[in-house]
């Protein structure tokens, strides 16, 4: 037992040393300090602090959660702040990484007066599986505040257990989760290159053979026709943090060996020689819980994705990259508001010598963005709403 202000009493026995019990009280309280210490230095290192969840006044108590749903959109249901979706949840770190917990068919209950969500019996009667709150150890492991009634079972055709709710609509990111949309310098340099095409054809389309150098003894047969595009430019720098790597389309091995050969299945732009392979993947949409970062993050978007340059605009479920990534803390299932660059205007007030004549109008909210595929120092993030018109420059941070 330790008493943090009074005496200490330890029970007598075989074993049981006055001294020893006074050495590991004293080491417990080191440890505590310690931990306090990290605490607060946590706190004062930049991480956000929130105050009260606001819970919508027509959130439903009871909802059904539906095939298509998103726990972006049934955090939108109940609150103006989607990106707290942990904190509606009470969900701890490692719910956050892999929140595959809510299926169609369940029920969601919402409690008031704790701001909280969970799960209740679906209409299947099939036991929700653990939810991310706190579970009772003596029941099947939903948390079910008192007074819930259960619903009665229902005969259905179809298989739930592998339709889990996905973080964001999977089909608007799903061209971006495996193919690279960012290159090094340097990172096609060893990639297989289509050395010549079959008839000494100049363009090819869909159906036609090329021959390439490089793949050695891969086994992979579906692979993916890349170009180097254009670079990233950090707008705070002005350095060069990558290249856009332009998709053209993709092959099939049909004959391995140096040189190899290919058949291009689709085309999405000319193909030619001197365009690069790379091994294609399995399309994994991320299912991380939206979240806002644990630390202050601030950056700008560097560009859209399908504009040219610095020339285009964005709106609702629209691709941008952004100058931060990996190695400034950002990760995938990162919320970030999203603001319109201030700009400068001059104060009609004053002479155009003046000093203080140009004023710095302040950045303003506008939306938010959801983080779903990083790199060391860049970020393709999702436009989730947005009330103007999104452009390159705009500010993204921690909302």
């Amino acid at each position: 037992m330790l008493n943090w202000g009074g005496q200490i009493d330890f029970p007598a026995g075989p074993g049981c040393r006055e001294r020893d019990g006074v050495a590991m009280v004293q080491q417990f309280r080191k440890s505590i300090t310690a931990l306090a210490f990290f605490l607060v230095a946590g706190l004062a290192s930049g991480q956000p602090s929130q105050g009260p969840l606001t819970i919508k006044p027509d959130a439903p108590d009871r909802y059904v959660v539906v095939p298509g749903d998103t726990l972006w959109g049934i955090s939108q249901r109940y609150t103006d702040s989607p990106w707290r979706w942990p904190d509606l949840w009470n969900m701890n770190r490692e719910q956050i990484r892999n929140p595959h917990l809510i299926y169609p068919g369940y029920v969601i209950i919402l409690d008031r007066e704790r701001a909280r969500l969970s799960i209740a019996a679906g209409e299947t009667g099939t036991p929700a599986t653990p939810g991310p709150g706190p579970t009772d150890s003596t029941t099947t492991g939903a948390v079910v505040p008192p007074g819930t009634v259960k619903l009665q079972p229902r005969v259905r055709a179809e298989s739930l257990a592998k339709q889990e709710i996905p973080s964001i609509p999977p089909g608007v990111i799903e061209p971006f989760l495996t193919r690279p949309l960012v290159i090094e310098p340097d990172g096609l340099d060893k990639a297989p290159t289509i050395i010549a095409t079959q008839a000494n054809k100049v363009i090819l389309a869909q159906g036609n053979s090329a021959y390439v150098r490089g793949m050695g003894a891969a086994k992979e047969e579906n692979w993916y026709v890349y170009r180097k595009g254009g670079p990233l430019v950090d707008p705070e720098t002005n350095r060069t943090l990558a290249y856009e790597a332009i998709y053209l389309g993709t092959a099939q091995l049909t004959r391995p060996g140096e040189p190899a050969t290919i058949v291009l299945s689709s085309v999405v732009q000319e193909v030619g020689t001197g365009d690069k392979l790379i091994a294609a993947g399995r399309a994994v949409a991320p299912n991380y819980a939206p979240h806002a970062p644990t630390q202050k993050i601030a950056g700008r978007i560097m560009s859209i994705y399908g504009g040219l340059g610095r020339v285009g605009e964005a709106g609702r479920f629209s691709i941008i990259s952004l100058n931060r990534g990996k190695a400034d803390g950002l990760e995938v299932g990162h919320v970030l508001a999203l603001y319109s660059a201030g700009g400068t205007v001059r104060d009609v007030s004053k002479e155009k010598s003046a000093p203080d004549a140009n004023i710095t109008l302040p950045d303003e909210r506008m939306g938010l963005v959801f983080v779903f595929r990083v790199f060391d120092r860049i970020a393709y993030a999702l436009v989730m709403n947005a009330e103007r018109p999104v452009n390159v420059r705009d500010v993204v941070q921690t909302p």
